[in-house]
C-alpha cells in the first residue's frame, strides 16, 4: 500500500477574494475533500462508519499558509497517514498549486459512536485498523 495518497482540487471562483486568492477557509474544506477521498479509496469511505453508528470529529487541526493558491490553478493534495492508535488518528496534508508548496497542515480524528462512546477500531473494525498500520508501515520504509 502507498503511504501517500494524492488528490486534486481545481480552485474554483467563488473560493477566492477580487485578487483571486484563495480565502484561508477553503484550505480545511480541501483537507476535509481529501480525507473523505482516501478514505474511499482504502475502502473505509465515511458513509461506511456511519452505516455502523460510528463518526470520526476533527478534535484538532493544525496549519500552516506558505503561499496563496490563485484561481483558475489545480491544488494538488498529498495526504499521509501519520498516526493511527485504536481510537485516534493523524493525518498530515501538503497543498501544492503553481508548482510551488502553498500549505501544510495536520488534523487529528477520534472515532465515536453517533449516540456518544469513544470506538476502538482495532477491536470493532479490524479490517481498517490493520489498513491504517499497514499505510503506516509503507511511510517508514
Amino acid at each position: 500500500m502507498a503511504d501517500e495518497f494524492v488528490y486534486f482540487h481545481d480552485v474554483k471562483y467563488y473560493e477566492t477574494d477580487q485578487m483571486r486568492i484563495v480565502h484561508h477557509s477553503n484550505y480545511i474544506r480541501w483537507m476535509e475533500e481529501a480525507r473523505c477521498a482516501w478514505l474511499s479509496d482504502v475502502g473505509f469511505g465515511l458513509e461506511t462508519f456511519e452505516a455502523a453508528g460510528v463518526v470520526s470529529p476533527v478534535v484538532s487541526l493544525s496549519v500552516k499558509y506558505l503561499k496563496p493558491a490563485v484561481f483558475p490553478e489545480r491544488v494538488k493534495v498529498i495526504v499521509k497517514l501519520i498516526l493511527a492508535t485504536g481510537v485516534r488518528m493523524k493525518i498530515s496534508y501538503k497543498m501544492i498549486s503553481g508548482g510551488k508548496e502553498v500549505f501544510e497542515g495536520e488534523s487529528e480524528h477520534c472515532f465515536t459512536r453517533i449516540e456518544g462512546g469513544i470506538v476502538n477500531i482495532k477491536r470493532d473494525f479490524p479490517e481498517f485498523y490493520n489498513i491504517l498500520r499497514s499505510n503506516l508501515e509503507a511511510g517508514e520504509n
